[in-house]
């Protein structure tokens, strides 16, 4: 099974909560499914219940912090997943940012992309072979495992340098809140360069945005608020959002032209148009619409939108 062209992200409190908007998904029509890694349910533990749970719905993470977890343990879950899950799952894994990884979890935030590098190495030589002897600056590992697996293994990227190292060796890049414009210019530019470095094809890029199906501005910019309000405050994103036309971002807030370059909104007429519109301009291959629901019934707003992804 390849990756579906247009995928659903959603939030939800609880690994209970979570495993049944997977399920409610699948029996909604929905080809495709990804789930991050913060706060809340840890998506591989999600997976792996879902994997036995559901028949036919693509599972992938976008992302899965590569700083907390050793790439053997990675592997190890990832190709559990896929036993289970024969075709349906795509690993994505990235650094996160200075921010979670120092000051929630006190982890050194040290040359991300030099341990993005090493850690995808490694990470894909064991998934492919079930062995891998490698020694760098950041990673000495020496260890087999029973088995391996056969899934993409793909990275976020934010700016031009993510992009080229995913080009170079990954099997996709992800966006997260970035422009169709950025994606078209600066995105796509960079990972074909990787690529043409590699002596490779292209790999996948697979772009995000929010979906608000409301045709209200102000319940957009409520149900958007939570979502999205601490990125223009992080400098690798004020950075991304300056390069992509939005000098503003610079002041660590949401302009409502930068709201509405990354979330998708209106009635199902107006959002399927600015779906199409985005996948244009952007040049992307695939596209996650993480769904934020809106109004005082969530669960309800919540169906609505799977259903609005499972249409496209």
């Amino acid at each position: 099974m390849s990756i579906p062209r247009i995928g659903a992200s959603f939030q939800a409190p609880s690994s209970k909560a979570m495993l049944e908007t997977i399920q409610r998904a699948e029996k909604l029509g929905v080809k495709g499914v990804w789930l991050t890694t913060g706060g809340g349910p840890d998506a591989l533990t999600v997976f792996a219940a879902a994997a036995v749970t559901t028949s036919s719905i693509f599972m992938g993470t976008s992302i899965v912090p590569t700083f907390p977890r050793h790439p053997i343990v990675m592997a190890q879950q990832a190709a559990d997943i896929a036993q289970l899950a024969p075709g349906r799952f795509a690993l994505g894994i990235g650094p996160s940012h200075q921010n979670g990884m120092e000051g929630r979890l006190g982890i050194p935030y040290e040359r991300p992309i030099e341990h993005l590098r090493e850690y995808l190495t490694v990470l894909k030589r064991v998934l492919a072979t079930g062995e891998v002897d490698f020694s760098g600056r950041r990673f000495d590992i020496h260890a087999r495992l029973v088995y391996g697996a056969d899934i993409p293994v793909i990275i976020s990227a934010l700016r031009a340098r993510s992009f080229e190292l995913a080009g170079e060796l990954a099997d996709g890049a992800v966006t997260w809140i970035c422009p169709a414009p950025y994606i078209r210019d600066v995105a796509l530019p960079a990972l074909e360069r990787g690529a043409r470095a590699a002596g490779r094809p292209r790999p996948l890029l697979i772009a995000h945005a929010f979906i608000c199906l409301t045709g209200d501005r102000a319940t957009m910019l409520e149900a958007a608020g939570s979502a999205t309000a601490g990125y223009p405050r992080q400098p690798n994103y004020a950075a991304m959002f300056t390069a992509a036309g939005f000098p503003e971002a610079q002041q660590g807030v949401w302009s409502d032209t930068m709201r509405d370059s990354v979330v998708l909104h209106g009635d199902e007429s107006r959002a399927k148009e600015r779906v199409q519109e985005f996948l244009a301009t952007s040049g992307a291959d695939h596209l996650i619409l993480s769904v934020l629901p809106a109004g005082q019934d969530r669960q309800s707003s919540m169906d609505r939108s799977l259903r609005f992804v499972a249409s496209l």
